[in-house]
């Protein structure tokens, strides 16, 4: 007998955190609906991050070879057909994925694509001294929209537990039973990475909080040459880089009291395990869309919006005036070292 279950395609290709901030939606997609089940078509690298989601499969094409180019989006096309998918869910809306959603389409497959509502953050982004700042709707509730187009109205507010994960032994030989603060000071630019000097300022007064670990996450040889060397000033703070499998970050992330984190991956990663997220902003901002799941107002920490009126410059911060990347000696260290002590 046909299985009665519903088998959604997801397509999420890239980025890190974009992919990271599929899994709350689909966690109340699986949780609200229990006979529907899901393939993401995403790059291996990120399949980790639905190892909890029951009724979950994902599939990893190979972009770089039998996938590649024109002919290879056709065998991509014809291998997902044999999964037997009823619906499509296009939640990246590229090039690759719109050319999927057509081929699906012409077979007769109710599909829906995300708005990312580029106008709106065009407006937003906008060179105005004067523009209005007005929250626009968040990248979980775009995605969820998808899904409701597809006739599952999910409801992101619906409660749910995430379980629980095993610290690595090596790590947790480190961290003892203390409380682990996770610092993810880097981002794809300059203009949302925090300055050193900022870091360093930002460090020295966690170090000094009772019964705690710092945990500094980061990846590339010039970062881990600067953590190592963060590292050695003080008993309570440690580097991951090149230290741990990404699966076995992604266990210690889940286990974190708190984490700081620039406008990146890694604070939609924490959000994805229900851990508490303190987001450090420089020339983008939360209205953009881009706050990770569930985190309150009071957890951005924002630069002096009327020294830097131009904020946010840019949706993903690739563009900024001359000046802006001063935008973080406005950052008050205060502010994030009163907001982390709530959750201590």
């Amino acid at each position: 007998m046909k299985s009665t279950a519903k088998h959604i395609l997801v397509i999420r290709l890239s980025a890190m955190g974009d992919v990271a901030m599929t899994v709350p939606v689909l966690r109340a997609l699986l949780n609200q609906y229990p006979d529907v089940k899901v393939t993401v078509v995403t790059r291996s690298f990120f399949s980790p991050f639905f190892d909890d989601l029951e009724r979950v499969s994902i599939f990893c094409p190979d972009l770089k070879g039998k996938h590649e180019g024109f002919w290879g989006l056709f065998r991509l096309h014809k291998e997902l057909l044999r999964l037997n998918i009823d619906y499509v869910a296009d939640l990246h809306n590229v090039l690759r994925s719109k050319a999927l959603i057509a081929l699906f389409k012409i077979k007769g497959y109710k599909s829906y694509q995300i708005d990312k509502g580029r106008k709106e953050k065009k407006e937003l982004t906008a060179p105005d001294q004067n523009k209005r700042r007005i929250p626009l709707k968040s990248t979980h509730e775009r995605y969820a929209d998808v899904f409701r187009k597809l006739g599952y109205a999910i409801d992101l507010s619906y409660p749910y537990k995430v379980s629980k994960k095993n610290i690595p032994s090596s790590i947790k030989d480190l961290i003892k039973d203390q409380k682990s603060i996770g610092i993810a000071p880097f981002a794809a630019y300059e203009s949302k990475s925090l300055p050193e000097t900022k870091l360093n300022e930002l460090i020295d007064d966690l170090s000094n909080l009772n019964n705690t670990n710092i945990l500094l996450f980061g990846g590339g040889n010039e970062q881990k040459q600067l953590f190592e060397s963060i590292e050695s000033k003080y008993d309570n703070v440690y580097s991951l880089v090149q230290k741990v499998s990404f699966k076995e970050e992604l266990d210690i992330i889940a286990n974190l009291s708190v984490m700081i984190s620039m406008d990146s991956g890694n604070g939609h990663m924490a959000a994805m395990y229900d851990v508490p997220v303190i987001t450090i902003w420089g020339v983008t901002h939360p209205y953009l869309g881009f706050t990770p799941f569930k985190q309150p107002i009071e957890n951005q920490i924002l630069p002096d919006l009327e020294k830097y009126p131009l904020i946010p410059t840019s949706v993903y911060g690739k563009d900024f005036p001359d000046g802006y990347l001063n935008c973080f000696d406005t950052i008050n260290i205060d502010d994030i070292i009163s907001q982390i002590k709530k959750y201590l």
